[in-house]
């Protein structure tokens, strides 16, 4: 039980000389109440030890209390102090409470079999520690008072740590009910995605708000903190970081995810080194023919997808088109980071660029596919952590094309939105084509997907048994593509494949067609 404190003597407080106040003062012994000290002149101590006194739970009931105080908070109720003991024990618990409910919600992220990834448990860490900071920011001074009265920093710390713990699980569930969807979410309207990510925000952000407020006297500073640590919070979820789990190669094609790239020196040195070596293995232009120079291009690293859709576009093109020899592959992946060079801008400039010179610009034609996931704003997604990647871009594109001289383009995209890309390439010496309108996504391009829908229709359906015109493959795969995202259950509407076509390279398509056929 708390010691008691009797209140001074008014007569012995008037008649005490100097150096009898120095005495008493010399013989005051702090309180201590709850895991705080107190002095014993400090008013809010006899507010605190005048209290009716708590019970002091059970470590494993005191934690359940913390549990469920913080599934309280979440839902934006008043937490009840009284029922609360901050100890040592309570934060170790809470803290590894929340590592595990992570640890079980990430693994559900991964669809199919996965290892255990140690790695990010030495990171990740600045969040509860700036929180740890926030909390003792607020009340490290008269306000720490037990939480009779109002709530330490100890107690304040606990219970974010178990709000956290359940937000994080419930967002980070409805996510990972997008990511086992068919098509990894790619269904999803644009406006649900972003009502989910910030609803998830704005959410977390009001019950962390609204906790501080309640606990701390200093409601502005509360209301700037909480908006500090939401920022933060926003950035670390935002920025590339390595999960606790990752796919096993056992994993099958269609299940696999994608295992982590290790940027060894061996490996960088080795890049510049492939790109070099690709450029000069393609063999340059035979006067008086019409030839197809080509370039995929695949910079999502994340979804195999792509890989497989860049590897069948090449083989397409070389089969029907007499390609063979003249076909570059640029592709963000782990397992073909010694194969093929990285899907980098700067890398697909070098290839345009490294073409233009070896084609015959008044003749031949260059031949562009982009897959990836797409942006309305007309960014190519890019993503291969460790390693930054640029998005790439229809001006971006063009200015590289107009640079190098090439005067003949076909250029494919495979992505949500790509039909930003018909407006800023047409022209008349090129032939765009793509995979949606600038409103709509495209499909297929889920974790789950062999092929994206376009890159099926057009390229191994069309183009590889039926056609070797884009316009006539692009036509029929319309009508495909229509009726299989209806079989799907797409519902953001049809994807609505675009086409541009210029009568200089139409005739250029024409002649080549004609001479393929004739051979």
């Amino acid at each position: 039980m708390p010691a008691s404190i009797e209140p001074p003597d008014p007569a012995t407080k008037a008649s005490s000389s100097p150096s009898e106040a120095c005495d008493v003062a010399a013989n005051r012994q702090p309180v201590m109440h709850d895991g705080l000290l107190f002095s014993d002149t400090d008013p809010l101590a006899h507010a605190t030890l005048a209290a009716p006194a708590v019970p002091v739970a059970p470590p494993g009931v005191s934690v359940i209390r913390w549990l469920h105080e913080g599934m309280r908070s979440a839902l934006l109720l008043q937490p009840r102090w009284q029922r609360l003991h901050a100890h040592p024990l309570a934060i170790l618990v809470l803290l590894a409470f929340g590592v595990l409910l992570t640890l079980g919600v990430q693994r559900l992220w991964i669809v199919g079999p996965a290892s255990f990834n140690w790695s990010p448990l030495l990171t990740g860490w600045l969040l509860p520690a700036a929180t740890a900071w926030v909390c003792y920011a607020l009340l490290h001074r008269t306000e720490a008072v037990a939480a009779t009265v109002a709530p330490s920093a100890a107690h304040l710390f606990c219970l974010l740590m178990a709000q956290g713990a359940w937000l994080s699980a419930l967002f980070g569930l409805a996510w990972a009910a997008v990511a086992h969807s068919g098509d990894g979410g790619a269904s999803l309207m644009p406006s649900a995605h972003w009502a989910l990510w910030t609803g998830t925000w704005i959410w977390l952000g009001l019950a962390q708000t609204l906790t501080l407020w309640r606990g701390a006297r200093r409601k502005g500073q509360s209301l700037l903190l909480a908006t500090i640590l939401l920022a933060l919070a926003i950035a670390e979820s935002e920025g590339e970081r390595d999960t606790m789990w990752i796919a096993d190669a056992s994993a099958t094609a269609s299940d696999q995810r994608l295992a982590r790239l290790r940027l060894t020196q061996e490996l960088m040195e080795r890049q510049p080194q492939l790109l070099g070596e690709r450029l000069q293995a393609l063999q340059p232009q035979r006067k008086g023919v019409i030839e197809i120079y080509v370039l995929t291009f695949a910079p999502y690293a994340h979804e195999d997808v792509f890989r497989r859709e860049s590897a069948l576009v090449a083989d397409v093109l070389e089969q029907r088109f007499d390609a063979a020899g003249r076909t570059l592959q640029l592709i963000n992946h782990v397992h073909t980071s010694t194969e093929w060079p990285w899907a980098t801008p700067l890398n697909l400039q070098r290839a345009i660029r490294h073409i233009a010179r070896l084609m015959d610009r008044n003749e031949d034609i260059l031949f562009i596919h982009l897959t990836s996931h797409g942006a309305q704003d007309g960014e190519l997604s890019a993503n291969f952590w460790p390693m930054s990647v640029d998005a790439v871009t229809p001006q971006l594109l063009k200015t590289w094309l107009d640079e190098a001289g090439v005067r003949h383009r076909v250029v494919s995209v495979s992505a949500c939105y790509s039909g930003s890309w018909i407006q800023p390439l047409q022209g008349d010496g090129t032939l765009v084509m793509t995979a949606a309108d600038a409103e709509h996504t495209s499909y297929g391009c889920g974790r789950k997907s062999e092929l994206t829908y376009f890159g099926k229709a057009v390229y191994d359906e069309q183009l590889r048994h039926a056609t070797r015109s884009f316009e006539q493959a692009h036509a029929a795969a319309r009508t495909l593509i229509d009726e299989r995202e209806q079989q799907a259950g797409k519902n953001d509407g049809y994807s609505n494949p675009q086409i541009a076509v210029g009568d200089g390279v139409r005739k250029q398509l024409e002649k080549l067609r004609r001479r393929l056929e004739a051979g």
